[in-house]
């Protein structure tokens, strides 16, 4: 074998995952079409950022990563929800301290999240990571997985680990299909700084269209700073992103029911579609399915990272325990096991909650805001929803 396993996809969960299993002693090639863009301001960065829950940091740490990002984390104590639906707006915290002595998570930008996670792999003895190489082949058979590679190049390995996104060249290559759900709506991402601080609340502000979500960031030249999620429907996504910056700051600053004070642009904008997409299967012979290469769900609840690193722990937590059975087909099937239920209901969940914030509709918003409050003012509840969006399993 030239390697244990190859990683097809150089984003945040695939450099994730190379660091995880190169740390545990297994040998590992990551590849990815494109360098990582690692700074802020150059073309193609990344300008959403990632909301690692508690789970999460536990699993960075196991793979060597937390300390290199600790110092630029952002804590999320308290995660306010906002119906914007009625004046004033109706708000209801969910602080962390109900339920833990830490914050929810903690938040980064995905442009340092690279740039930082790249360097680790680069001192890493047991991984070989090659941005700028992609993925061309697979071909498989009981032993082993030949992938070919654009340099020409052809590997043998173990474990094919498919974390190269919503339309994976793997997962096509292994003939797995996919169902996708389109909502007519795409998301702004972008950088804004503010008036009032944001004492590490983040904020979901919900009216007719989509949530608007404002995340805790370092402060920007001096001055609060958020990162912001904007989802609406497509056509107004697209007019939004060509507006001049003034008239974006007043039309951003609306949605926003003027909870932080006026919110001035900090940064491009970045437009990108929404979408509930799930994998009709999480493996195939000698390979296995994470993060968006397996599901793809509206940026509701920060689950989407957080529940492609437990794809990453499942897998791990496998491999550990019987590394000679590294990509059998037994242990493939445990890792189906283990993580479709899971996978199935958090994105009927977050479907489900991405229509309810589209409605538009009186009663619906009526019903929305007395939700909110049920979920809010009844304290058992309340703590059960934070346990199972920080990752707790449905009781």
């Amino acid at each position: 074998m030239d390697f244990d396993i190859l990683i097809s996809g150089g984003g945040i969960a695939g450099m994730t995952a190379a660091a995880a299993f190169g740390r545990a002693g297994f040998s590992v090639l990551i590849v990815d079409p494109a360098p990582p863009v690692t700074e802020r301001d150059a073309e193609g960065a990344d300008l959403r950022t990632t909301a690692f829950l508690q789970p999460a940091r536990a699993f960075l740490d196991r793979a060597g990563l937390w300390d290199r990002l600790a110092d630029h984390a952002t804590p999320l104590q308290v995660m306010r929800i906002a119906d914007a639906s009625q004046s004033p707006p109706v708000t209801r915290d969910f602080d962390a301290s109900d339920i833990s002595d830490l914050p929810f998570g903690w938040n980064l930008p995905n442009w340092l999240l690279r740039r930082e996670m790249a360097a680790a792999l680069g001192a890493m003895p047991g991984v070989d990571y090659r941005p700028g190489t992609a993925t061309t082949s697979l071909f498989t058979r009981t032993g082993e997985a030949r992938v070919g590679l654009s340099d020409g190049s052809r590997v043998k390995v173990r474990l094919v680990i498919a974390a190269d996104g919503r339309g994976s060249p793997m997962r096509q290559a292994a003939g797995i299909g996919v169902k996708t759900t389109r909502y007519c709506q795409k998301a702004l991402a972008f950088a804004v700084t503010h008036d009032a601080p944001h004492g590490n609340v983040s904020t979901e502000v919900h009216r007719a269209g989509g949530p608007f979500t404002l995340v805790p960031l370092p402060d920007h030249d001096g001055r609060p700073s958020s990162a912001v999620v904007w989802m609406m429907e497509a056509r107004a996504a697209e007019r939004r992103a060509a507006l001049d910056v003034a008239t974006f700051e007043a039309e951003m600053t609306d949605r926003s029911a003027g909870l932080y004070g006026p919110l001035r642009l900090a940064s491009k904008r970045n437009l990108w579609p929404i979408i509930t997409q799930g994998a009709d299967r999480l493996t195939a012979q000698r390979l296995a399915l994470v993060a968006e290469a397996a599901h793809v769900m509206p940026p509701i609840g920060a689950q989407g990272l957080n529940m492609s690193l437990r794809d990453l722990e499942t897998l791990l937590d496998l491999a550990v325990a019987a590394p000679e059975r590294l990509g059998d087909q037994p242990m493939l099937d445990a890792y189906e096991k283990a993580r479709g239920p899971d996978i199935h209901l958090r994105m009927s969940g977050i479907s489900a909650l991405n229509r309810a914030s589209m409605q538009g509709a009186p009663v619906l918003q009526a019903a929305r805001s007395r939700g909110l409050s049920l979920l809010h003012d009844l304290a058992p509840v309340r703590r059960s929803v934070m346990e199972l969006g920080l990752g707790a399993k449905a009781r």
